[in-house]
């Protein structure tokens, strides 16, 4: 039996919260911990999901994303760091940006592992927890691959200043100011869901490996 679609948003609901707090919170837990207090000092190292929410980012736009189909895009409120507080700003700023991803991989494993075992739940349950989880890794694979694009200000952006030389490092930051226009940019052309599917579908194959 289908899911309607107020049973449809209601399972995305909770891994969209998980996935982008806990990804939030991970950035702001690996500053402190190589130097910047900047995000503690503003509350933003915590799991409470309404510290991250961004109403149209992480509500209307996912939202639409799952009733519409397509890529789900949305995004949170990004947690403030203070990289020049960092003990090594350039080198320690690739663990800072990888910190996010990484938490999406751990918790796409998460899910796939409550749906490796849904039998464990009760039969009428099943069918709604199935969902959730197959949208849990779904957001976090998501997340995980289109924060790792070499674009500033995602993450991959970050951890390629953080690689690059400093002199070409200085001169692909400087491409940050337009990064947002050119990701949504990307998302309206399709560009951007021919760039994900293939990365997509690679970590969808590793983590059915991984979880058989």
């Amino acid at each position: 039996m289908e899911l309607t679609a107020i049973q449809k948003i209601a399972a995305y609901a909770l891994p969209i919260l998980f996935a982008i707090t806990v990804h939030e919170a991970a950035h702001g837990y690996v500053a402190k911990y190589f130097g910047d207090l900047t995000a503690e000092r503003m509350g933003r190292i915590t799991l409470n999901p309404f510290k991250h929410i961004d109403p149209l980012g992480t509500i209307l736009l996912p939202a639409l994303s799952v009733l519409l189909g397509g890529v789900l895009f949305g995004w949170a409120k990004p947690v403030p760091v203070n990289f020049a507080n960092l003990r090594r700003p350039k080198k320690d700023m690739l663990w800072v940006a990888l910190a996010g991803p990484a938490s999406n991989f751990v918790m796409a494993i998460g899910w796939g592992l409550i749906l490796a075992r849904i039998a464990l739940f009760p039969a009428n349950a099943q069918e709604f927890m199935a969902q959730m989880s197959l949208a849990g890794i779904q957001i976090n694979l998501v997340l995980m691959v289109l924060n790792l694009l070499p674009l500033p200000p995602l993450d991959g952006g970050r951890i390629a200043v953080s690689l690059l030389p400093m002199k070409a490092a200085i001169a692909f930051s400087s491409v940050e100011r337009y990064g947002m226009l050119i990701l949504i940019a990307l998302l309206f052309t399709g560009i951007l869901g021919m760039i994900l599917t293939p990365a997509l579908r690679f970590f969808q194959h590793w983590l059915a490996v991984l979880l058989m």
